[in-house]
């Protein structure tokens, strides 16, 4: 049996990628060095992605598994990371299963026939792993190159795919979505519980393709309050975490500004919980609990700062995660496409070294 099927007692885990220092720390375990990786790692940050990716749509090379495992690797090869995360766009299961969608550049996912209605959701049908056999290959292939480096899968989590179909793109305020979510509260949830549906099965393919783990990004769950996360969110990312539970890979749980949301987000069903960069690390461990690995948090854009003042703050972070049951580093975001590469290299030896046990 190969390296990348091959298995440990715990579930469907792979052996290679068992006891890197990625994975010891999403089970809380001791690990040699902080582990580091970067949402948004692969991508226009890197020349060399540019350069992979000149006359290719988004899109299109979303489906290409030679240019997914080309740049997925990237990052890998630049910056020692400790994980790799697949490249992806969380539009890419929507679009599969027919959705008339579109990634603009400088938009963003731009839909074609929102869902207003009821009659909309006929749109989302069911996702099939031959919808996205190209994300099986790309896996396939990546796994092989990565050796014991686990590799994140990830997906779009129900109200963040839920808001760009209802608005029919990025929105600042999200009016079509709330006033969708109050005012037929359960369309609303027939659209999240379908979306947790196409999700699950998104992630269930990285899964059983060789994903070491895998990252739901709620990227504007931010904008709801606590009450309406519980009430209107919180089930539907919950039925996406237990659908894969059964894998046992580390399920991690992300969104942007979600300080208020830290705790509900950690009963949602994640391993690890993502941190932004507003909220304390030892402040996050005490609104999420105990029991979980958490994620995070230097700013973005401190990298954008002298060295001195990335190595100072990134100090103050691994100081507030020095008590942490277990704490990956990451920034608070992604990558902005305008950081200094050399910035983000510097920035994992420094955690490596500042860490080692």
């Amino acid at each position: 049996m190969s390296a990348n099927n091959s298995q440990s007692p715990e579930g469907r885990q792979n052996a290679a990628t068992y006891d890197s220092a990625f994975m010891k720390a999403c089970r809380r375990e001791a690990v040699p060095h902080t582990p580091v990786w970067f949402m948004r790692q692969a991508g226009r940050s890197l020349p060399e992605y540019r350069k992979v990716r000149e006359g290719t749509a988004m899109l299109e090379s979303c489906m290409r598994p030679d240019l997914v495992t080309e740049i997925t690797l990237q990052p890998v090869r630049r910056h020692n990371v400790d994980a790799a995360i697949y490249f992806s766009d969380i539009v890419v299961p929507l679009k599969a299963i027919g959705i008339d969608l579109d990634i603009k550049p400088g938009i963003g996912p731009v839909v074609e026939n929102p869902i207003r209605s009821r009659a909309d959701l006929a749109q989302l049908r069911d996702l099939t792993p031959e919808d996205v056999h190209y994300v099986t290959e790309a896996i396939g292939m990546l796994t092989g190159e990565l050796g014991a480096t686990p590799l994140i899968g990830f997906a779009g989590a129900p109200f963040t795919l839920a808001s760009y179909l209802v608005e029919g793109g990025p929105s600042r305020n999200h009016e079509h979505t709330k006033a969708l979510m109050y005012g037929d509260p359960q369309l609303w949830a027939d659209l999240l519980d379908r979306l947790a549906e196409i999700t699950a099965a998104f992630l269930k393919v990285q899964i059983e393709a060789g994903a070491s783990a895998v990252q739901l990004f709620d990227s504007w769950v931010g904008a709801l309050s606590p009450a309406d996360y519980r009430r209107s969110v919180m089930p539907a990312s919950a039925k996406v975490f237990d659908a894969v539970a059964s894998y046992g890979v580390p399920r991690i749980h992300f969104g942007v500004g979600t300080g208020e949301l830290l705790g509900a987000m950690g009963e949602a069903g994640a391993d690890v919980v993502g941190v932004d960069w507003r909220v304390p690390m030892d402040e996050a461990a005490r609104r999420v609990g105990p029991g979980k690995a958490l994620q995070g948090n230097l700013d973005p854009a401190v990298l954008f700062s002298t060295r001195e003042a990335v190595e100072a703050k990134t100090d103050e972070v691994l100081a507030a995660a020095s008590g942490l049951e277990g704490h990956i580093f990451n920034l608070g975001h992604g990558v902005l496409p305008t950081t200094d590469p050399e910035a983000l290299t510097r920035l994992v030896e420094y955690v490596h070294t500042r860490t080692a046990v």
